[in-house]
């Protein structure tokens, strides 16, 4: 495998929730491959920072502030993406939540909707908008960040588990109806990294069980998932379609 296959010059690839954590690893991990990059978020502070470092590199970058959770926002967005870059080859969707952390008798409605509606019914309003311009244009890779917790059970995260077994199901369902017209979908899977979302359960009692299982014996820095997604949004991975890609330092080997 030459390594002209993992360069994303010209193309574009948009990155959700890329304002913290493993979302703007990825963009900086993408960027650094040669791509256009298009950064959302809720909160622009976050992607201006990132975008002015980029731009200071000499690559470029484009900030779309969303909410990936209002279906009306996602449609307007994707316009104006289309409008300013002409296309979208490759999409990430990263935006995520897991604000509960309470056992499924106790979890109330307000927060189960609120995990369902950012992490599965986001990322399906970010496929169906961008997968219509892939579709049109005749082909793109779109990867879903799901985590290895949709196929493990574990407590207090049921809104959690259940969005992102949602979000591997939805995937595999895409793949099969979009491969014939050019458009690949797959998953990425992260176990355990370093971000603002896993820094409490991290910072528990529950640690050090959480360390036992990574064979690596450690957790991930969020820079090293972002070889996945460049491979994904690449020619190297033009033959995988409807898969997972789980980085976990080994964790869902046990």
């Amino acid at each position: 495998m030459g390594q002209g296959l993992l360069d994303l010059t010209g193309k574009v690839v948009w990155v959700t929730g890329a304002g913290k954590g493993l979302g703007r690893a990825m963009a900086q991990a993408l960027s650094g491959a040669g791509a256009t990059v298009v950064l959302s978020a809720r909160s622009s502070q976050d992607l201006d920072d990132l975008a002015g470092t980029l731009r200071a590199e000499g690559r470029e970058a484009h900030v779309q502030p969303l909410d990936v959770a209002d279906a009306a926002a996602v449609r307007t967005a994707t316009e104006r993406v289309a409008e300013a870059t002409g296309r979208v080859d490759g999409l990430v969707n990263c935006a995520g939540i897991s604000p509960s952390f309470t056992r499924s008798e106790d979890l109330d409605d307000a927060s189960w909707e609120q995990v369902i509606g950012v992490n599965l019914t986001g990322t399906f309003h970010c496929c169906r908008e961008v997968g219509r311009l892939m579709l049109q244009a005749g082909g793109g890779s779109i990867a879903n960040v799901s985590s290895v917790h949709a196929r493990s059970g574990s407590a207090r995260i049921s809104a959690y588990t259940a969005s992102k077994g949602g979000v591997e199901a939805l995937t595999r369902t895409l793949a099969v109806e979009w491969a014939d017209r050019g458009v690949r979908v797959n998953t990425i899977a992260p176990g355990y990294f370093e971000t603002d979302l896993s820094t409490p359960l991290l910072g528990s009692r529950h640690a050090e069980g959480i360390l036992a299982k990574i064979p690596l014996g450690r957790v991930g820095d969020p820079s090293e998932l972002g070889g996945a997604a460049v491979f994904l949004m690449s020619d190297a991975s033009r033959y995988t379609t409807g898969s997972t890609l789980t980085v976990d330092g080994g964790w869902t080997a046990w």
